[in-house]
């Protein structure tokens, strides 16, 4: 049976299509990946956590973005789209070009059913690559749950926040946000409906 050829680009034919491109997609070892549209509540917590960050970083060197940045890998095999990025001091873009940060200092991803598995396993493998990285935070989006790891060296420990009552600190750019603030207009399953289903 016959295969169709996988078509390979190099990172510079990826960025130059990607700066054209009326769609975005990630780059991973010269494979091309379109990405997917999101739901509401992930739309809703990538807002809420941006605005936060905005109004707590206002004063200081940090800034943060929502999923509009290309972020550069290693030696640039891998780019992505976190869905929130954040720098402090100067960015640093890839070529000069103000659209590839390649100095991040914290990355958080929304999971989702379809890229949990990524976001949690090959993707942060490839993130802890990244010598500026030191915060790496993944948000439910189906229950109160943050999870945040953060470098020590060449190891990374995690802390679990679970209540909306809490905050999650978010030492390498200097705030906390309370989780009520970054589940603000997110309606989770009912209890309820979790048990039936499961039955």
């Amino acid at each position: 049976m016959a295969t169709a050829a996988l078509t390979y680009y190099t990172p510079e034919e990826y960025l130059a299509l990607e700066r054209n491109a009326e769609f975005k997609s990630e780059y991973i070892d010269g494979r091309i990946v379109a990405m997917t549209g999101a739901s509401a509540p992930h739309a809703f917590i990538c807002a809420n956590v941006v605005g936060e960050l905005r109004a707590r970083l206002r004063s200081g060197p940090c800034r943060a973005f929502v999923n509009d940045i290309r972020v550069q890998i290693g030696d640039g095999r891998r780019y992505t789209y976190p869905d929130i990025v954040a720098y402090c001091g100067e960015a640093s873009y890839r070529d000069g070009v103000l659209d590839t940060l390649t100095n991040p200092v914290l990355i958080l991803e929304v999971l989702s059913p379809t890229t949990e598995a990524y976001d949690r396993g090959e993707k942060f493998q490839h993130y802890r690559t990244i010598e500026s990285l030191r915060e790496y935070v993944l948000v439910a989006q189906d229950k109160p749950l943050v999870e945040r790891y953060v470098r020590h060296g060449e190891f990374w420990t995690l802390s679990t926040i679970r209540a909306l009552d809490a905050e999650v600190e978010l030492t390498s750019v200097g705030c906390a946000i309370p989780l009520r603030e970054i589940y603000e207009n997110v309606e989770f399953p009912a209890a309820t409906e979790r048990g039936a289903e499961a039955g």
